[in-house]
């Protein structure tokens, strides 16, 4: 992104430097592509905020229509960091019994927002935010089930065993 920026001042500065060079507007615009509009929009540009300002800005206006209420992003982030282990549907079906209705898709949007997206970063925010205040974290909150952890993380033990029993069709214990 930043070598297109870099891309992108480059022109637009060599466009305001050519006329000096070549002692016409309309000729360097011509020569450039560009309408002498645009150039005299580059140069008051430039003048008001210097070489940042002719930066491509973003037309686009926030939708904040689709974004849920202040104090529901507050409670999604302060579970994700207490429960770390838990998934988006089980979030939003445990905040729903609190009253807090979002859903889980809402809820993943949130995490997105709040870079809390997958287990090892909301551990490691449960982690940070442990440190900061001195709690003692609870084991039950942030531990996976036997049966995920077998499917997502094999161990080198079950791996071994695995190509023990392919090789010599037969099972130690």
């Amino acid at each position: 992104m930043t070598t297109y920026n870099q891309n992108v001042i480059k022109h637009k500065v060599g466009l305001l430097n050519l006329p000096e060079e070549l002692g016409n507007v309309s000729k360097a615009c011509k020569l450039m592509g560009y309408s002498r509009d645009t150039f005299y929009r580059y140069q008051a540009a430039k003048e008001e905020g210097g070489v940042e300002a002719l930066l491509d800005k973003s037309r686009r206006k926030p939708n904040l229509k689709n974004r849920v209420e202040r104090e529901v992003e507050e409670a999604v982030v302060e579970f994700a960091t207490a429960y770390p282990a838990h998934g988006q549907t089980r979030t939003s079906n445990e905040l729903r019994k609190k009253g807090i209705f979002v859903s889980p898709s809402g809820v993943r949007s949130i995490w997105l927002r709040h870079d809390l997206h997958n287990f090892k970063l909301r551990l490691a925010a449960l982690e940070k935010l442990s440190a900061e205040k001195g709690v003692v974290l609870q084991r039950h909150k942030f531990k996976l089930s036997s049966a995920r952890r077998m499917t997502t993380l094999p161990t080198v033990k079950s791996k071994l065993l695995i190509q023990d029993i392919s090789a010599a069709k037969t099972h130690f214990m």
